[in-house]
């Protein structure tokens, strides 16, 4: 079996464990990040717009709107990095690639904290994401300019052992999930 092989089966295999989980969900999952994004009020950040069945930060993500700049990812093209967009809970959105919300209007930064959505995760910092590569271009790109931290978010249940990693896979500093923090 090839690596991308066993990629495409994890993955296979964590979106059903991430379906699952966001069917139990009470709209209470974005606390412990909430929590943990208070200690870093007015550093800029970067969340996403939850699509499908992915864990939904934007409760999060509106607090910390309240105290400073706040942004998502877009995609500008194929094996490009993201760039982040500043969000306001009340700004005007687009539809963007993959289903996925976008600013109307671009306002480019770079965060200091990217929370990142995931398929599966591993308590060593591994993440298997859709396997476009984007945060793994958008990281790397990132942390040779400055220390830049890198928040995986997810359900507990999205957990995995061994998960197969590539050298260009940058790895997650941690992880929140509605029930603790994973620190890699």
């Amino acid at each position: 079996m090839t690596a991308l092989d066993e990629k495409a089966q994890m993955r296979k295999a964590a979106f059903a464990r991430r379906k699952a989980a966001h069917a139990r969900d009470m709209g209470n999952a974005a606390a412990v990040l909430s929590s943990f994004l208070a200690g870093y009020r007015g550093v800029d950040l970067a969340g996403y717009m939850p699509i499908r069945t992915e864990i939904n930060p934007l409760p999060a993500m509106e607090e910390a709107a309240a105290h400073g700049r706040v942004g998502v990812p877009v995609i500008l093209g194929e094996g490009q990095p993201l760039k982040f967009s500043e969000w306001s809970p009340e700004g005007e959105m687009k539809d963007g690639p993959f289903g996925a919300k976008i600013p109307f209007e671009d306002r480019f930064f770079e965060p200091e904290i990217v929370i990142v959505p995931l398929v599966a995760f591993d308590v060593k910092g591994g993440r298997l994401g859709y396997g476009g590569g984007f945060y793994d271009r958008t990281l790397q790109l990132l942390r040779s300019q400055r220390p830049t931290l890198a928040v995986g978010f997810a359900y507990s249940d999205q957990i995995a052992k061994d998960l197969p990693l590539e050298t260009t896979d940058q790895p997650l500093d941690l992880v929140i999930t509605e029930r603790e923090i994973i620190t890699t």
